[in-house]
């Protein structure tokens, strides 16, 4: 395992690269990034990924501003053209708990849920996140670890080792490593 001293994407490069050669070690063929404006994505395709796919997550349309997406349209097209699936979708821990916290206050299952696996770091509950989600969409195998990378803002800071469950059976989800993450969050 791997410490960053600080978070961020200064770690990028780094973090791709022990991300690459885990799963190449452990034999892994899929891995999930997330990837708000498709440039932590890029960063895995400038290096070799034969036998390995790879699976973009991004924020949905709205996250940031409503009907507005973060990924520009040509990021997205380079992306498809180079066999990248990328799942714009609702956050798994957000959603509906999160319309209600902003509506009514107080805090809702998902919400809590994040907020412990933030306890491990931003890139650890964003890791467990994409996993889940990428296998609800169909864009990995059921019952096969995963590489996750993530992180804390921008960039990747951020990789594990998952065998993720479906949603609506989370708690089966198992982080089995942490390849690497930063020491402050």
């Amino acid at each position: 395992m791997t410490y960053w001293p600080t978070k961020g994407s200064k770690n990028t490069a780094r973090t791709v690269a022990l991300a690459l050669a885990r799963a190449r070690e452990l034999g892994i063929e899929h891995i999930v990034v997330a990837s708000v404006s498709g440039r932590t994505a890029q960063a895995f395709l400038k290096e070799p990924l034969e036998g390995l796919r790879l699976v973009c997550v991004t924020h949905h349309v709205g996250f940031g501003r409503p009907g507005e997406d973060e990924m520009a349209p040509e990021v997205r097209e380079q992306l498809a053209a180079a066999g990248v699936p990328v799942l714009t979708t609702t956050h798994l821990m957000a959603g509906l708990d999160r319309a209600l916290r902003f509506k009514f206050g107080g805090v809702y299952p998902a919400e809590i849920i994040a907020a412990s696996l933030r306890m491990l770091g931003e890139g650890v509950k964003v890791g467990v996140e994409i996993a889940v989600m990428a296998l609800d969409a169909g864009l990995i195998p059921y019952g096969r670890d995963i590489v996750a990378v993530a992180g804390t803002g921008r960039g990747a800071d951020t990789a594990l080792v998952v065998r993720p469950a479906h949603s609506h059976q989370f708690f089966d989800t198992r982080v089995k490593e942490i390849i690497c993450k930063p020491r402050e969050f």
